[in-house]
This record gives structure tokens, C-alpha cells and sequence, in this order.
């Protein structure tokens, strides 16, 4: 039981989540952070699937590693990613239809997706599945949370709600003179959230300062 908590085992799954974050620090995954972004609710759901198939091609890759020849290696990442790609967006598209339509060709395009790519070739290639699978939920939750944060405030500043619930949009609001800001719900916007983020995260934390 502690050789699968050990301390490098932890620092796998915990360091993504803040210190090397995919999105923040290895500044991987921005594309897709500046799509889905415009409501909360896409981008939850897009998060919880790029998790959800990082964590388990990490494992499958793992488990395969030592049989995959180094010449067609990313073909066969490639293609572990690709089907648990399919088996997500059918899984979507059964049971939240809508959000599956608001992510449209995003969700197919978590195949290419550069922390996918980048933890499979840099991790699972190299390690055993527990600490592949650690390694792959951390990145994952490490996206999702500066997705879920993105999404939070462009959706309550853009359009005054939360997952669709009316948060801001009221007359006693309106009366003092607020108005939801339509630029919220623009890309650029996104980006400079995202841009927000990464200044406090190092503003916060002198190993990532530069010297």
C-alpha cells in the first residue's frame, strides 16, 4: 500500500494540479481552453474527457510499452487515443446530447491534443501503469480545473449565469447600472483569462519565477 502512494507517486498525480500544470506552466491544451470556454457546462464536461482518456491511455500505453517497436510508436499512441476518443463522444452524444453538440469537432480533436501526446511519450512510455494512471488523472484534473475556472468567469461576466441558472441577471442589478460584458464571451477573452491565471499562479510561486 505505501509503494502505490510513494512520494514520487504522489508528486505524479499532485504536481500537475498546480507547480507543472498542463495548461499554465507547460502551456499545452490552450486551443481547446479558448473553444469551450463560453459556458461553464461545456467546458466541465470537456474537462471530465480529456481526464477520462488521459488517464486510461496512459494506463493502456503503459501495459503495452514494452511490445510497442519504437518505430510506430506514435502511430499506436495514436490509435489507443483515438478509439477511447470515439468511445467518450458516443458516450456523450447517449447521454448529453446538447453539450456534445456545443463541443462539436473539439471533442474529436482531444486526439491530437498535445498533453495527451506529451504525457504518453514522456510518462507511460517509461513507467509502470499505477504511476501512468496518476500521472495521466493529475493532467487531466490539472486541464479541467483551469477549464472549469475559465468557463466560470466568462459564462457569470458574459451572460450573467451559471450552468445556465440566472446568477446576475436581475432588475435590482440592472437598476445600479451593471451589464453583463459581451466581450466575455469572445475567444481573446479566454485567452486573456488564461493569461490572468498564469500571472498569479507565478506571481504566487518563485520557482516559477523567471531569474
Amino acid at each position: 500500500m505505501s509503494e502505490l502512494f510513494s512520494k514520487q507517486n504522489k508528486e505524479a498525480f499532485w504536481q500537475p494540479l498546480g507547480k507543472n500544470n498542463p495548461v499554465t506552466v507547460q502551456v499545452l491544451g490552450i486551443c481547446s481552453a479558448l473553444a469551450v470556454t463560453a459556458q461553464l457546462k461545456p467546458a466541465l464536461v470537456m474537462g471530465i474527457a480529456v481526464t477520462i482518456i488521459v488517464a486510461f491511455a496512459n494506463v493502456i500505453i503503459s501495459l503495452i510499452r514494452n511490445t510497442i517497436p519504437m518505430r510506430i510508436r506514435i502511430i499506436v499512441q495514436l490509435v489507443v487515443v483515438a478509439t477511447l476518443v470515439t468511445i467518450v463522444n458516443q458516450i456523450l452524444k447517449a447521454f448529453v446530447y446538447d453539450v456534445s453538440k456545443e463541443l462539436s469537432v473539439y471533442v474529436g480533436l482531444i486526439i491530437t491534443n498535445c498533453i495527451l501526446m506529451g504525457r504518453l511519450e514522456a510518462f507511460a512510455m517509461m513507467n509502470k501503469p499505477w504511476p501512468s494512471f496518476l500521472d495521466g488523472l493529475g493532467n487531466g484534473l490539472g486541464y479541467a480545473k483551469i477549464l472549469i475556472i475559465v468557463g466560470f468567469f466568462r459564462e457569470l461576466l458574459g451572460s450573467g449565469t451559471l450552468l445556465g441558472f440566472n446568477v446576475l441577471n436581475y432588475e435590482c442589478l440592472q437598476n445600479i447600472g451593471y451589464m453583463n460584458n459581451g466581450m466575455m464571451l469572445m475567444p481573446a477573452m479566454a485567452l486573456i483569462v488564461v493569461a490572468c491565471i498564469i500571472w498569479w499562479q507565478r506571481a504566487h510561486d518563485k520557482d516559477l519565477q523567471e531569474k
